[in-house]
């Protein structure tokens, strides 16, 4: 009767002062609970019934694969006779969900590992799925579904639309063993941040003691608190684990300023702050051009000179007799500079005074990423750079 009445001022104490909603997240968005985790299984398979744009008669293990299937349905075959056109050679790879139970249907990814053109239309045979401990966890079998396709001719060349070699089966492989978890008979959850930061962390666990008033939690470390659970809910477990997933907080993170400089692409952080410094950003563009001029005068030019050679005509122009055909190159050079503006950022400018001010001068992300760096250089920009 306690236990329920403790209960209710604290729901009512959540109700009445809901915690600050701008720029929150959920627990359950920013970590998880240790233990409560999907698991990789993989296994190795065939697929049949391909329109010729199966493994090549060169793959060996897919011969070997068909071979002692069939002689394991008591039909022996000999290898050398086997054509592999019509199938393929996949690894069949899924993620078991955490509290898995028999017979619970998963997805299956099915990937091409010999050199079939297309998993078009093909059906996966039965394929036991392992764990790293080598046990047998799912089995797995159906239909492909591709998503493209692959076109070609006798001639070469030929259409590709999307991945033809990557195929997916929705809910094609049954659970055929359960992972051992006792979830019921914890007494403590240890709750994992998906990007460790001590601030982020003592917020966390400050949230949850405010919302059960009991001080259950305590930050251990940047990425991990620990929680108790109170003893009203060591019956009913999930109810407490959905209440405290639902507790919203502020994370924190560092300034970061990450760069691909493979697209061009820029992400700058909310907190990153620049000195006050002047920037000024132009282009250099120098272009060479090279072009040859060809002279083709009249087989008997006037003046030409006996013997043979070139000579050069009233107009300055280098003739040959005979009919013969001189080139000249040429090379013109130009040189242009941008004529950019001097902008200064005052000191402590955020994010939208930097994005503002580069934009006044305008720089494309190609630029951006240079004057970032360059930033960086000087000790004006207060963020940590990652180029990816």
């Amino acid at each position: 009767m306690y236990g329920l009445f403790r209960y209710l001022i604290v729901l009512s104490f959540v109700m009445l002062f809901p915690l600050n909603k701008g720029y929150c997240a959920r627990i359950k968005d920013i970590s998880s609970i240790k233990g409560i985790r999907p698991n990789q299984i993989i296994g190795y398979g065939l697929v049949v019934g391909l329109n010729g744009t199966g493994d090549q008669s060169g793959t060996t293990f897919t011969i070997q694969s068909l071979s002692n299937m069939l002689r394991n349905m008591g039909i022996y075959v000999d290898p050398n006779d086997i054509k592999v056109k019509n199938v393929a050679a996949v690894i069949v790879s899924a993620f078991l969900p955490p509290f898995a139970k028999v017979g619970q249907k998963i997805d299956v990814t099915v990937s091409s590992i010999g050199d079939a053109k297309s998993l078009q239309g093909g059906t996966l045979l039965l394929t036991p799925l392992r764990g790293v401990d080598g046990k047998v966890y799912a089995i797995a079998q159906g239909p492909l579904s591709v998503g493209g396709f692959s076109v070609s001719g006798a001639a070469g060349g030929g259409v590709v639309k999307n991945h033809p070699t990557v195929a997916r089966i929705s809910g094609g492989a049954t659970v055929e063993r359960e992972i051992p978890f006792n979830f019921g008979d914890k007494k403590e959850l240890t709750i994992l941040l998906n990007h460790p930061d001590f601030v982020t962390a003592k917020r966390m666990a400050d949230a949850i003691n405010q919302v059960y008033n009991l001080g259950i939690a305590k930050a251990i470390d940047s990425g991990t608190i620990s929680v108790k659970i109170p003893d009203e809910f060591h019956r009913d477990l999930v109810s407490f684990v959905s209440r405290l997933e639902s507790i919203d907080i502020q994370p924190d993170a560092v300034s970061k300023v990450v760069v691909n400089e493979k697209t061009g692409t820029v992400v700058i952080g909310e907190n990153v702050k620049i000195s006050q410094v002047a920037i000024s950003h132009g282009n250099l563009n120098i272009e060479v051009k090279e072009k040859k001029s060809v002279s083709q005068p009249s087989p008997f030019a006037p003046g030409a000179p006996q013997g043979g050679g070139t000579f050069q005509s009233q107009d300055n122009v280098l003739m040959a007799p005979g009919g013969q055909t001189v080139v000249t190159p040429q090379t013109d050079i130009t040189i242009e500079e941008e004529k950019k503006k001097l902008i200064i950022l005052p000191k402590s400018a955020n994010i939208g005074d930097l994005v503002r001010a580069l934009n006044a001068i305008g720089v494309t992300p190609r630029d951006l990423i240079t004057i970032l760096e360059t930033l960086k250089a000087a000790g004006a920009l207060q963020a940590e750079i990652v180029i990816m």
